[in-house]
């Protein structure tokens, strides 16, 4: 488990670079720059302004230049927010992103699986039927519409929740169930899927036959080889909740990274791009790592096989 650890964190050093590097291609090659919208300035001063960022240097110095800087931890300037600094943004934006993502990740776990293995252990019948029409209308719809839904029913009819911001656990609720509901929707039909085909194994059928109770052999038994495939797909899903939080945080105007990415995007603020992007593949890497040991825990031929 160990070696398993240190080999992705090795292997985590060229991945970043890469994204690095393919974000600054992409902030580059795209029409219009940070300064383009600033109609009023006269020429001298927007010189002065890319000369003090060195957006006036050729491309391949700029990138050696913001290259040198991450080296040593430093993700640059914002060039909309004055006298602020990506680390400083992203330092005070970052843990209110990773409160609703783990959040939502938590919420689609605990709604996902159990409808799932419901859904499986009565196949056939209205509970299934139920679930998966559920599931499936949480996969069709997207989050912006859910979101929207919610709001108007807990926030503007109800009045027991409020709609926006980020100031409390009840201020949460919303945003962490309308992120939610897509990821337990999937986890949800996957789960069915695992749990229908354990179902057929020789040895489920041995374990009834030999007295065990129906829910001692679904819990103990086929949920754990079950949650195998469950497992592989939460790195994966990670992403899908990360970058469904974009919307998420717009929606309900919720100060994390999302937000603050859609704005950079928007203002070509390069650095900023970056440093978010490169938050975000560090999450995801850290993510798969997790994914990866747990997965050796359910199945012990992975450690074998290791």
């Amino acid at each position: 488990m160990f070696s398993l650890i240190l080999k992705r964190a090795l292997w985590s050093i060229p991945v970043l670079l890469i994204v690095a590097t393919l974000t600054f291609v992409m902030v580059r090659i795209v029409p219009g720059g940070p300064f383009d919208a600033e109609k009023n300035l006269p020429p001298e001063i927007v010189a002065n302004i890319k000369a003090k960022y060195h957006l006036d240097k050729p491309v391949l110095e700029q990138y050696l230049l913001y290259m040198g800087r991450l080296a040593h931890g430093d993700l640059g300037v914002s060039y909309k927010y004055v006298n602020r600094t990506v680390n400083d943004i992203l330092g005070n934006a970052l843990p209110v992103s990773a409160q609703l993502g783990f959040l939502g990740l938590v919420i689609a776990i605990l709604i996902g699986v159990p409808l799932g293995t419901i859904a499986a252990v009565r196949r056939g019948t209205s509970s299934d039927i139920g679930a998966m029409l559920i599931a499936t209308i949480g996969i069709s719809v997207p989050s912006f519409l859910v979101g929207s839904l919610l709001i108007f029913v807990f926030g503007i009819s109800l009045k027991i929740l409020p709609v926006g911001l980020w100031e409390g656990p009840r201020h949460m609720i919303l945003p962490a169930l309308t992120l939610a509901a897509s990821p337990a929707a999937y986890l949800a039909r996957l789960t069915r899927a695992s749990v229908l085909e354990v179902l057929e194994k020789d040895w489920v059928r041995t374990a009834r036959s030999k007295g065990l109770s129906a829910n001692k052999t679904i819990i103990k038994h086929v949920l754990r080889n079950a949650l195998v495939p469950v497992v592989t797909v939460l790195g994966p899903l990670t992403a899908i909740v990360i970058t469904g939080s974009f919307v998420v945080e717009f929606i309900y105007a919720i100060p994390g990274m999302g937000r603050f990415f859609i704005t950079a995007v928007s203002n070509r603020d390069y650095d900023l791009i970056m440093g978010t992007t490169l938050i975000f593949a560090v999450l995801l890497i850290v993510t798969n790592t997790i994914v990866d040991v747990i997965y050796t825990i359910l199945d012990p031929r992975m450690r074998i096989e290791s």
